[in-house]
This record gives structure tokens, sequence and C-alpha cells, in this order.
């Protein structure tokens, strides 16, 4: 359920991997290509003005102190509020925080964000009684509440998983004094996206066809790409130092980050950060070790792959630096936004025309921000948190195929949050981020499905089957990569170790290089790029990033079952995206046939990753 008390800043923030080009004014971009936020509030002095209204009204939260247990009518009526307040709350956060990304440079709209997360912070302590008190109500009395109250039943869920984690849950001094510690324990991401998007002095580089490139996130992202090689090395070699010199600050600013994981954790009674993280939704910490257990017991596939990669590109030796460069030399694989719309829409058509007559309104109605400029947030996402407008999408689109696979996934995304949005009253609409990628990698599968019965000719084939597989080995392999230095991380604080930049590398550089076959020569990993770690901003949204790994593995299992066909996958699948928070996750993946507390998903990712590569082989077998 969605609460003002620990609300969700953005339903997804999917940094695409996709490389970027050099930034334009963003005067220069034709309006059919931005946001409309009017959608959201016709101007800043609107949005100021709800601000106003709902700093006011939220007060009144303080009137159902002490009453909730006395009536059904009473809880009905304080959840009812605070359910209201938080829809606000959500929508002026969006508002706030899609206009700074815009443009990260201007120090008004991250005021704007800055007063929004002040009005919930103090809110949040106001509130604070609320679940104390619901909780000191018998089980058995809110069953019957629930019976009495028709209302009620839209927040059963909530209560009876606030039942569930009763024991974490603190006094009501003690929460209010957590509520207002988020005025400082949201310091660390915010220094660090600021130094990273805005402040960091990124180097310019001269390649050597005279183009110049200046090496923020998005510029190395795009260069890294280059077919030449010294090219590729001087790239490198020049981001991570820059990432090297700052690496104190960024080793203080995650260093701050996981030592507020640690004291969230520990004062709410985990035996630990994961136990922590995980058991928002209910999560056996079981599925974390496993994945990386399966993962690592697997790297032997993720190996041949680099060996293939190696192949493809007639080296002697793999290196850090070539695994952006495309394979398939050959091949032109350039789309237009237009043609990659026309792709995407053609694609994703199996799941029926209310599906894909949603996704053309979100491509005619300025739902996307398609192109990067100037000061603009990198990567990519979706934000689904304005329940009672419609979803919207950050894109840095730069007419490669790649940037075709990121739409489909970020519209993954956003039919996930419109589904369950149209489907779901609003204190069930959220769900969790244990989910929140497999709709998005859902759409990729049947993107590359799609692609691959439309082109027949062996390079293009190559071209697309290697870009399945750069597929998992971002989202497997390399995100469970993150995952395992993350639980490193966390487990050196939780045992009282220090983290400073220096150490991170060290940490960093023996799991990237385990993963990538250092030590057995299957990929030379230089001793800078394991600064790498300061690049990664999911470190600081505790324990995200296992979820890539697992949604990934996910939706392969379920759009094996679209793609063959299978009766009631389509239904089962529009179920799933249609379900938002209205369960536990692992729950809601059972209810759509995917068991996420065994390794049948990981299995079958693996085994579709192996005929891959089989087909791969056979293909350069004949050349």
């Amino acid at each position: 359920m969605r609460w003002i008390l620990g609300v969700t800043m953005a339903v997804t923030m999917f940094f695409s991997s996709a490389p970027a080009a050099e930034s334009e004014s963003r005067e220069k971009i034709d309006d059919k290509y931005k946001w409309d936020l009017t959608d959201l509030y016709e101007s800043d002095e609107a949005w100021e003005a709800a601000l106003d209204r709902l700093d006011k009204d939220k007060d009144e939260i303080v009137k159902f102190k002490g009453e909730l247990g006395l009536s059904s009518s009473n809880l009905l009526d304080c959840l009812e509020f605070i359910s209201g307040l938080d829809k606000e709350f959500s929508r002026l956060y969006t508002y706030a925080s899609q206009i700074s990304d815009l443009d990260t440079r201007v120090s008004k709209y991250q005021a704007m964000k800055q007063r929004i997360q002040q009005v919930l912070t103090d809110f949040g302590s106001r509130a604070a009684f609320l679940e104390p008190e619901i909780l000191k109500i018998d089980r058995a009395r809110i069953d019957d509440f629930i019976a009495a109250e028709k209302g009620l039943e839209v927040y059963d869920f909530y209560l009876h998983d606030l039942q569930r984690k009763h024991e974490h849950r603190l006094s009501e001094k003690e929460e209010k004094i957590l509520a207002r510690a988020g005025l400082i324990t949201g310091a660390p991401q915010n220094i660090y996206g600021i130094l990273a998007n805005a402040d960091l002095p990124y180097p310019e580089v001269t390649l050597s066809d005279g183009t110049k490139v200046t090496l923020n996130s998005a510029g190395y992202a795009r260069a890294r790409t280059s077919t030449d090689r010294d090219d590729r090395r001087l790239v490198f070699d020049e981001f991570f130092k820059t990432l090297k010199q700052y690496r104190g600050t960024f080793g203080a600013t995650l260093s701050a980050q996981i030592k507020k994981d640690l004291f969230s954790s520990q004062t709410r009674g985990y035996k630990d950060c994961l136990s922590a993280a995980l058991d928002r939704n209910n999560i056996p910490t079981e599925v974390y070790y496993s994945l990386i257990k399966n993962v690592t017991d697997n790297l032997d596939s993720f190996h041949r792959y680099l060996n293939i990669k190696k192949r493809m590109l007639g080296l002697d030796r793999l290196e850090y630096i070539d695994l952006y460069t495309p394979t398939v030399k050959s091949v032109d694989l350039e789309y237009s936004m237009e043609e990659g719309s026309k792709i995407v829409l053609e694609a994703l058509a199996p799941l029926g025309a209310d599906y894909t007559g949603t996704i053309r309104e979100a491509m005619e109605n300025r739902w996307i921000d398609v192109y990067p400029t100037s000061g603009k947030r990198s990567g990519a996402y979706s934000s689904g948190n304005a329940y009672d407008v419609h979803p919207y999408i950050l894109l840095n689109y730069n007419d490669t195929y790649s940037d075709v696979s990121t739409m489909a996934h970020e519209l993954g995304h956003t039919m996930h949050s419109y589904y369950s949005n149209k489907t779901q009253p609003y204190p069930l609409a959220d769900y969790s981020i244990f989910v929140a990628e497999v709709a998005s990698t859902f759409n990729e599968a049947l993107l590359i499905d799609y692609m691959l019965k439309k082109l027949d000719d062996d390079e293009t084939r190559l071209s697309l089957l290697m870009e399945y597989l750069d597929g998992i080995k971002g989202t497997v392999f390399r995100q469970t990569q993150f995952a395992e230095f993350e639980l490193r991380i966390h487990e050196m604080v939780e045992n009282g170790d220090a983290l400073t930049g220096e150490k991170l590398t060290e940490i960093y550089a023996e799991i990237v290089r385990k993963y990538y076959g250092h030590d057995k020569g299957v990929c030379l990993i230089n001793d800078l790029y394991t600064n790498e770690w300061a690049y990664i901003p999911h470190f600081y949204y505790n324990y995200y990033v296992y979820q890539y790994s697992t949604s990934f593995c996910a939706s392969t299992a379920l759009a094996e079952k679209v793609i063959n066909n299978e009766p009631g996958a389509k239904a089962k699948f529009m179920e799933f995206i249609s379900a938002g928070g209205s369960d536990y996750p692992i729950t809601i993946l059972k209810n759509a046939g995917v068991d996420m507390t065994t390794a049948d998903p990981f299995n079958k990712t693996m085994e579709k990753m192996n005929r891959v590569m089989d087909e791969i082989e056979k293909i350069l077998d004949k050349k």
C-alpha cells in the first residue's frame, strides 16, 4: 500500500545502458517530443497552491489520534484521509521531480523537491501514531471492523500485513523520531545525484576522427561503443580517472547511505539490512542468496558469451573496454523515434488492441520526454505515481536499436502502472519493486522475438541475438554482480568495518574480476576501471538491483508462454500487470505461473541463453 510515511519517489528509476548522444538545447526540440506536465499541474504556481493547501490539510491528522480502535468508521475515516493526502503528495512530488529532471542545474526545481520532502517529513512525524495505534487493536477486532465496514475491505491487505510486521514497529514517539530523521537520511542519495549529474568536472576527449566528447554520463555511454579500440581505451581511461579522483567523496556518500540502512534496520530490530529491505514485501532472504549462488554457479555460460564476443570482435584478448562495442560492424541498426515507435507497436501486438492503443496514446500525447537535452537527467525511467493522471517516461533517445529496446522496456513499466492504477483502488495500486522489472523485460522479450521473425539475413540476426545476450549480461549477470557487491558492503558495515573509496574499489575489483573471468583470461579488467562502483546510482536504493535479475528470469518464463501461444498465458499476464499491490509479489507471480522461490525461472533463462549462443555459433561456423 502507498503511504506518505514511506512514499516511493518513482515507481521505477531505470538507468539505460543505451548509448547517449551529446545534448541539444531544449529549445531546439519540437514540443511533441517533450513531456506535457500540465496534465499534472497547469503551472509552477498551480503546484505551489496545491502544496500550500495540502500543507494546511495535513495538520488534521491529529484529530484521529486515540480514536482508531473505538469504531470501524473511525479507522476507515483515518485511512481514507491519509490515502487521499498520499495521492496528492505523490502527484506533487511527481511534478517537482520530473521538472527538475529536465534540467538538474536549475536550483528552483531542486528547491521544490526539497520543499515537498520537508512537508512529507513533517506529516510523517505527525502521523507517527498511526501504526502503533493500529497495532494495539486486537487482530480479531480488526477482522470484526472489516466485516462491519465494507469500505475497510480495500485496506484488508495493509492491515494484516502490518500485523505480520508487528515486532518491527516502534512506539509512537520512536516512529516520530524516525520520521523526522527523513530530513537527513536522504542526504547521501541527494548529494550523489548532484555530484554525478551536475557538479563533477567530467573530462573532454578528442576521438580519432576529431570529434570532441564531454565524458559525462551520457557522453561516456555513447563514446564507449566506439569501433576504434584506441578511442575506447581513451574514453575508459579518462572517465575512470575522473571517478578515481573523486572516489573519496563517492566513498563517503555511499558509506553514509549504507550506515543509514543499518540505522534503520537496527532501530526496527531486524537482524541485518537485507532482512529489513526484503521484509517490506515479504520476500524470503533465500531468494537473494539463491540468486547469487545460481548466477555464480553458471558463470561458465557467461564466460561462453564473453568468448563469443571476443571471437566476433576478432580479438586475441577481450578487455573491459570491449564490452559495449557492436559485434557486427556491417549492420546499421538505427531507427528514428517514429520508426522505433512503429516497431514497438507491432512487436507488442500479441497483447491486444487495448494494450497497444494505450501505448499509441502515450506516444502521441506527450507522455514521453524523448531526446537528451542540456542538463537533463541521464538514463531512462517510467514514473507511475500520479494515480489520477497517467504515467510518464523519460528517455534519452539516440536512434539506435538499443534505444528502441529501452523504449519498449519503459513502456512495459508504464503499462504496468497504467493497468494497476486503472484496475486497483489507490491503496492497492502501487506494485512492488520486486515485480517492477517483469513487465518491462517482458516487452523486451517480445521485441527481440518480433525482430528475429522479421529478419532472416545472418548478419542482422547475429546483431539482434547479441543484443539479447548483451541484455542478459547487463540485467542478469551484471545486476547480480552489483547485488553481491551491495551485500558485501552492507555486511562490512554491519561488522563494524570502515568503508572508504579505496576499500570499495578493492571489494568491487575482487567481485567484478570473478564474474568476468579475469584470472582465467576470459576478460581483462584494468585496475583503474574497478572504480566503476562510483558510477552506479542504484547502490543508493537499498537492495534494489537484485530485482532486475529476478524480474528478468520471471519475465523470460512468462514471455516464453505468450510467444508459444500457451492457452491462458496472455490473460494471466494481463492479470499480473493489473494486480498492483493487491497481494505479496511472490504470490502475484505464482498466480501468473512463475514460482520465484524455486530455481526454475533462472534455469529457463539459462536454457534460453544457451540456445541463443548455439544459434550464434552455428552462424559463425558457417561463415
